[in-house]
């Protein structure tokens, strides 16, 4: 067993993010890295005056053989703003400061390597600590587990990255080493549809071209899509994820169904060959998809 320790704003929703983990044995809600001339255990109260120098972090213990530290350190800087300083979601006062802190030196490349992937893909310095433990105090009872005892309390995560955390593993699960692409996007679509109730899931497949219906779950679509047509198109054209809050307002869109409201559409990449398919999704409710969706779809499409 090992540990890990991450400051990702309020240790509600991180410490909740990480118990659904596949290889976690427990994340513990607590307060780490405080000033060096604090004595004692601090309590919530003292830390939330931001005069102690505690940071929110949740201790987060892992199997490294079913799970790895870089696999934690990703899914870490998936759920917070790495640019953001003492500010996550509404929440803001140098307690909520994002930090990685680690009490085996054997891990710090590990981290470093998932840092300047990061900082790189942003382009900017990251306001997240890197820093070896140097204290770790378990919050109060109240705190631990807090959204399994409380289901409707505040979070500062997105709900459905919970939802999205569980069917991006199960869809790496159930891919395995499966060598049939058309196999994997058939298992992938139906997943998606099964647990995301989205109106329409599908792949388009790059033909020449032309992108052609693939395995897909709802009514029947369009069976073929031109190069830089409707929004499928588009995504193939730019090479970038594209949502549409109003399908109505897109230009060129492509009305395969007259109940479709708002549309995802993220690209699906084959190696040095680009892009080999897309993902398409439905919905019948307007401004169906955010950033988090391009985030957690776009993590399953490269699973793929």
């Amino acid at each position: 067993m090992k540990e890990i320790y991450f400051a990702g704003g309020c240790f509600w929703g991180t410490e909740h993010f990480f118990s659904g983990v596949d290889g976690v044995e427990s994340a513990v809600s607590g307060y780490a890295q405080g000033r060096p001339d604090f004595v004692g255990r601090p309590s919530y109260e003292q830390v939330y005056t931001d005069t102690t120098g505690f940071a929110e972090t949740v201790k987060v213990s892992y199997r490294p053989e079913t799970v790895s530290l870089k696999l934690l350190a990703e899914l870490f800087f998936d759920i917070i703003d790495p640019l953001s300083l003492n500010r996550q979601g509404h929440d803001i006062g140098t307690r909520y400061r994002t930090g990685v802190y680690y009490d085996d030196p054997a891990d710090l490349p590990v981290l470093q390597e998932v840092y300047s992937a990061v900082e790189a893909r942003l382009g900017q310095p990251l306001e997240v600590e890197l820093e070896a433990l140097r204290v770790f105090f378990e919050a109060e009872d109240r705190h631990q587990k807090y959204l399994d005892k409380n289901p409707d309390g505040y979070c500062h995560l997105p709900l459905r990255t919970f939802k999205y955390l569980r069917l991006y593993q199960d869809v790496a699960a159930l891919l395995g080493d499966e060598p049939d692409s058309v196999a994997r996007m058939a298992e992938t679509a139906a997943l998606i549809y099964e647990r995301m109730k989205f109106f329409w899931v599908g792949f388009y497949i790059v033909r020449g071209s032309e992108l052609v219906l693939g395995p897909f779950q709802g009514p029947p679509a369009c069976l073929r899509i031109a190069y830089g047509r409707g929004v499928c198109g588009t995504a193939w054209k730019e090479a970038r994820t594209v949502v549409v809050p109003d399908v109505e307002a897109f230009p060129g869109h492509i009305a395969c169904s007259s109940l479709s409201r708002s549309e995802i559409v993220v690209p699906v990449l084959a190696g040095a060959e680009g892009i080999c398919a897309v993902l398409d999704i439905d919905s019948t409710i307007p401004s169906a998809f955010d950033s988090t969706d391009a985030l957690w779809l776009g993590k399953i499409c490269a699973l793929l």
